[in-house]
Formats: C-alpha cells, sequence, structure tokens
C-alpha cells in the first residue's frame, strides 16, 4: 500500500473516532465511497435466501456494521487496511440524523431548488453541520425525531438532491475518495445537527396511498405517473410535487395533454384550480413552453 494511502488510513479512522465520540455510529469505506468490507455472503450458495443484516457476527454488511464503539470500529478499519473514509450511519440514536445532499454533477441547481421549497413551504434550513464534497456539492446534517423513519430517495424531493435517511449513510468529513476529500464548511465541524423544520420533515416522509385517477391514453404510462405523483401530495407538497410533474410533462412533449388532469388531481388534493393553472404555467414558462 502507498505511504499516502497508509497516511489516508490513519487519518480516516482518526476522524471516525473523533465522530463517535459524539455518538454517530461509523463504517470504514472505500476510495469509491463504498463499503470498504465486501459481504461475508457473497459465496452463499443461495443468493436468494434470507437477508443478513449482521446477525451472523461476521463483519461485512455495510451501514448494519455501523458502531459508535471505538474498539469496534478499530476493528472495523483492521479488517479494511484499504478504507480512506468512513462513512456515517443515518437514523441511528442519539440524532437520528437526516442527510440532504446538494448535488451538482446533474446540472441541476439544486441549492436554487432547494431555496424554492423553503420559500413555497415557509421553513428555513437552520445553521447545521455542512460537509463539503469534491464535486462542488454539499451534505447538509439535520436531526430527525425518533419515531419517525425517513427513507433514502434520490430526486423526489427536487432534481439534484438525495436525501440520506433510515438504512443509508452520509460520507465523513476527512473522508478521501478517488474524486478528492470531504471536509466539513467552516464555522460547521463543531456543531450539532439541527432539528429538521417539520415542513421538510412532512416533505421527506413518503406520500400516502391515493385511489387510482385514470388519464388520457394519448399521455401514456408516463403521463399517468405524473398524474399519480401528484394525487399522492399531501399538505405541504402540493404545490411542489405539481410543479415537478408538470416540468416533467413538459420536457417529455405531453405538458398540454397533460394539462387537465394535472389540474384534476391538484384540485382533488386541496389546491384551487386557480393555484393549479398558475403552477402549471409556471413549470411551463421554466422548461420554455408556452402555457
Amino acid at each position: 500500500m502507498a505511504t499516502t494511502d497508509r497516511q489516508a488510513t490513519t487519518l480516516a479512522l482518526a476522524h471516525a473516532l473523533s465522530a463517535a465520540e459524539r455518538g454517530l455510529a461509523v463504517i470504514p469505506l472505500s476510495r469509491t465511497k463504498l463499503p470498504a468490507l465486501r459481504s461475508p455472503h457473497r459465496d452463499d450458495p443461495d443468493p436468494a435466501g434470507p437477508v443478513c443484516h449482521g446477525a451472523c457476527g461476521r463483519m461485512g454488511h455495510g451501514v448494519y456494521d455501523a458502531s459508535a464503539d471505538p474498539a469496534r470500529i478499530r476493528e472495523l478499519f483492521a479488517a479494511a487496511p484499504w478504507a480512506t473514509g468512513y462513512g456515517i450511519a443515518c437514523g441511528l440514536p442519539p440524532y437520528h440524523l437526516i442527510g440532504i445532499d446538494l448535488d451538482t454533477k446533474s446540472g441541476t441547481d439544486s441549492s436554487s431548488a432547494l431555496r424554492e421549497l423553503a420559500l413555497r413551504h415557509l421553513f428555513t434550513i437552520p445553521e447545521t453541520v455542512v460537509v463539503l464534497t469534491p464535486s462542488g456539492g454539499r451534505h447538509l446534517w439535520l436531526s430527525g425525531p425518533p419515531d419517525v423513519v425517513v427513507p433514502n430517495s434520490a430526486g423526489r424531493l427536487a432534481p439534484g438532491i438525495d436525501i440520506r435517511g433510515a438504512g443509508g449513510y452520509l460520507v465523513g468529513p476527512g473522508s478521501r475518495t478517488d474524486h478528492g476529500l470531504y471536509g466539513a464548511a467552516p464555522a460547521t465541524a463543531h456543531l450539532a445537527p439541527a432539528p429538521c423544520p417539520p415542513s421538510l420533515l412532512r416533505l421527506l416522509l413518503p406520500p400516502p396511498r391515493s385511489t387510482h385517477h385514470p388519464t388520457p391514453a394519448s399521455t401514456g404510462q408516463h403521463g399517468q405517473g405524473l398524474v399519480q405523483f401528484v394525487l399522492a401530495a399531501h399538505e405541504g407538497q402540493r404545490n411542489t410535487r405539481l410543479f415537478w410533474a408538470a416540468c416533467r410533462a413538459y420536457e417529455n412533449d405531453i405538458g398540454p395533454a397533460l394539462v387537465d388532469p394535472l389540474v384534476e388531481a391538484a384540485i382533488a388534493t386541496g389546491l384551487t384550480e386557480r393555484e393549479a393553472r398558475a403552477t402549471i404555467a409556471s413549470a411551463a414558462r421554466m422548461t420554455r413552453h408556452r402555457p
């Protein structure tokens, strides 16, 4: 192993132990940001058998190996001397961590999308831990309630915004990857994860089940899926979901045919027809189509 890799491993372990002092459960990561330890069940004769989350007692179960115990962390890193980073498990006590991953690689302005959501739903991102990624993105750390399970998602909240919740992990500051170093933003490293604003938390939770509403045959399955996406909105999500669905409709050239079904779906969730049509018109302008 190269000297730089040995140094990266030593630093990653030191940062992981520091995170554990704050109560955060960690696992070693490779330079690819994946768990450094391979699954002990990769050669099992029945890959379709029951999924093991660590009950076998061996290492290599990804985020389910996460621990805040220093002795266990050293044991994990000793088993993965090639590790150059560490992951912080989300959804666990004491913070029940929720990660807001603002991506820049997709070409979308995820920071602006988050600001727009905040304006629409009347919440403010509190002062909290911010981790800067090598690609120019940001991870915002928030604390969730102990009795609420926030799922992982990619682009559901808005394009370019991924959510790390229960069963997921965040790359910890001080980790070195193939693309560079993760580091805490100035003046945030000492902070504890701030509580997630209630309005934002509602947006992060799975939508309730809804009844089926037919859409015109000309819009196909994609159009029907967009209508169902709007119908699944609950209070605090309705405008955002309608705007996102309308943008996707116009981008896929089914916007005009889907206006009325989207308006009907929005009305069913509690918006007025005027509000719905104004939101769809805004989406049309955003995607450079005439409403």
